[in-house]
């Protein structure tokens, strides 16, 4: 933990936690203490059950060094293993008295306790696609399945050292095959149930299978990323003769089994299908966005919060774009109109990729120069940016964030789609940073990660979309009021453009699926509304197609963090103090909404 504060710390439910707890630890096991070793144990069980989540955390090593050879299992078999485990996860955590708690451990409870409920209430209610979380109603998408997550894996987070790596790459490529079958047979059975993605993201997805496949084996990054590790590690070996015979004899094979069989299934598919579409489709769109959002918002709900959104910030914009001199048409098409001027565009070439890219980079180093106005804890690990990989970049989305290693042997990355510059005019680059980096993604995630008061399956669990979504949204807003933007005329637009984006969002994702809106409409509506180029808005469109709800967490959280902002700062008055509300918010870790909540107004009680 960075820049400690003994007293700020203790001021958090957290620390108020350790406090309680140290007279307890030395009279015995207290409640504190049993639900401690509990969350520990669910979390030694789920890395070991999880071959890429532990060399993702940098622990396939020591006694899980054997992890380091395997991928994780996609069977149906297994997906039912994982929904029992959950249950038995329940019932083991609803053997704690709550009562007995500690501020902090009733924290903890109550987030592994809901997540849990709703792994289990989900994974007994649909039978299809993956609901542990957002939702994914698709095992094989443009943006979901083994196809296209394990090559950009092994590249980016198999690390080769020595020779036991190297053939631990080649088991895992060589598993890769079996994994794609399995991703298949699942696919295959939830077709069977009614859930048939629309035609468009087969097609996606099998021009994306394509791209991998339709090349020599030897020229794949499954084979060139061994042979970039080798060869800097300096082992001895052909490695690339190996990986290219298995790559020849048993991925390409497999790849070929799931193209054929998503052109088939688009031969069935409708072309603009949403939600709707699936069985009991109004049902499973509204659990799906309850799930995302971690609210009890319903569809029509966040329909209107969207409409009402984007009007007022629509307002805010017109005036700066007026004062820009852009006076005619809708705030979309002015937009448009200054996303095209040519102080704002970037070419669409290696040299303007690589041009955003320093200027990212470059904006987050100054901006950690401001973080000490408004934050005390600072996270230790860094943050680069990278560009998507070109082999997924087709069907991936439009930015991501990945966490560093426990290690600190990887560090954090923000992914940027390029494949078309015209995506990203200059002023809009600022705003993306500080939701993707600092003070946002990389901020919030790395400080829980880094947290010794919380336990490590919160700290290196998915988190709560809604939490971590609201939060980057928040970190745009708080970086707005640092001045981050100042340097930029057109900083405020961009911030604003960021906040209309996501709000647009909620109209969008909840317009595809409950009100039935096809593709083009959706598009057009972003476009109108955003400025987006229409490929930018058509790649968001087919995401929320392909992920109902989870579009939704990012405004509705950013909705909540702005609230419980404003509360503690009604009831604290001039005893409000910015830089340890952060630290309670941040250093207690990922939570729900309702949970975040909570933890807020008791956070102030400990403050009047």
């Amino acid at each position: 933990m960075n820049k400690f504060d003994r007293r700020a710390f203790l001021a958090t439910t957290a620390g108020a936690a350790l406090l309680t707890a140290a007279p307890a630890l030395a009279e015995g096991p207290s409640e504190d203490t049993k639900l401690r070793s509990m969350l520990d144990q669910m979390f030694e069980t789920q890395v070991d059950e999880s071959p890429r989540r532990a060399t993702s955390l940098g622990l396939d090593k020591g006694k899980r060094a054997a992890l380091k050879s395997k991928l994780d299992d996609n069977s149906l078999e297994a997906r039912a293993k994982r929904l029992e485990r959950a249950r038995g996860r329940v019932k083991a955590l609803h053997t704690i008295d709550r009562a007995k708690l500690s501020a902090a451990s009733k924290v903890d409870l109550d987030v592994v306790l809901y997540g849990q409920e709703q792994s289990v209430r989900s994974g007994d209610k649909w039978k299809f696609g993956d609901t542990g979380g957002n939702f994914r109603p698709y095992v094989i998408s443009q943006q979901s399945g083994s196809y296209q997550e394990i090559p950009d894996f092994l590249d980016s987070s198999h690390k080769v050292a020595n020779t036991e790596d190297a053939e631990a790459y080649l088991s895992r490529l060589s598993a890769f095959g079996r994994v794609m079958d399995q991703d298949l047979d699942r696919q295959k059975h939830d077709v069977a149930l009614g859930a048939i993605p629309p035609a468009f993201i087969c097609e996606l997805s099998v021009g994306q299978m394509k791209a991998l496949r339709d090349q020599p084996a030897g020229k794949t990054i499954l084979v060139s990323s061994i042979l970039k590790k080798a060869k800097a590690a300096n082992l001895s070996g052909d490695w690339e003769g190996r990986a290219t015979r298995i790559v020849e004899g048993e991925v390409f094979p497999a790849l070929d089994r799931q193209i054929a069989a998503m052109t088939a299934l688009k031969a069935k598919a409708k072309p603009d299908s949403g939600a709707w579409a699936l069985p009991n489709g109004e049902a499973y769109y509204a659990d799906a966005v309850k799930a995302s959002t971690t609210t009890d918002y319903t569809p029509q709900q966040v329909h209107q919060l969207g409409r009402d959104q984007v009007a007022e910030i629509s307002s805010r914009l017109d005036a700066i774009l007026k004062a820009r001199g852009l006076t005619k048409g809708t705030v979309g098409a002015r937009l448009v109109a200054l996303n095209n001027q040519p102080d704002q565009v970037f070419a669409n070439t290696d040299e303007g990729r690589a041009e955003i890219l320093k200027l990212l980079n470059l904006h987050i180093a100054d901006v950690y120069k401001v973080l000490p106005r408004a934050f005390r804890t600072l996270p230790k690990a860094k943050v680069e940016v990278r560009r998507v990989p070109v082999f997924i970049q087709d069907g991936a989305a439009n930015g991501y964030y990945n966490g560093a290693s426990l290690d600190g042997s990887r560090p954090a990355a923000f992914n940027i789609n390029l494949k078309e510059t015209s995506d990203w005019p200059r002023y809009n680059l600022w705003t993306l940073a500080h939701h993707e980096t600092i003070p946002g993604h990389h901020l919030q995630i790395a400080l829980s990660q880094e947290s010794t008061a919380i336990p490590i399956i919160r700290r290196t669990g998915g988190g709560f979309s809604a939490f971590t979504e609201g939060w980057a949204l928040y970190a745009e807003q708080l970086a707005q009021e640092l001045g981050a933007n100042d340097f930029d005329p057109l900083g405020e637009a961009g911030y604003l453009q960021s906040l209309l984006f996501r709000a647009a969002r909620l109209v969008t994702d909840t317009g595809i699926h409950a009100k039935r809106w096809t593709r083009d409409q959706a598009t057009q509506y972003m476009v109108d509304t955003i400025g987006n180029t229409k490929t930018r808005a058509q790649r968001e469109v087919e995401r929320y197609f392909a992920g109902p709800g989870q579009a939704n967490s990012y405004k509705v959280g950013h909705t909540v963090w702005v609230k419980v902002r404003d509360e503690a700062k009604a009831r604290l008055g001039s005893k409000f103090d910015l830089k340890a509300y952060h630290d309670a918010v941040l250093l207690s870790g990922s939570m729900p909404l309702t949970v975040l909540q909570r933890h807020v107004s008791e956070w102030i009680a400990t403050q009047v």
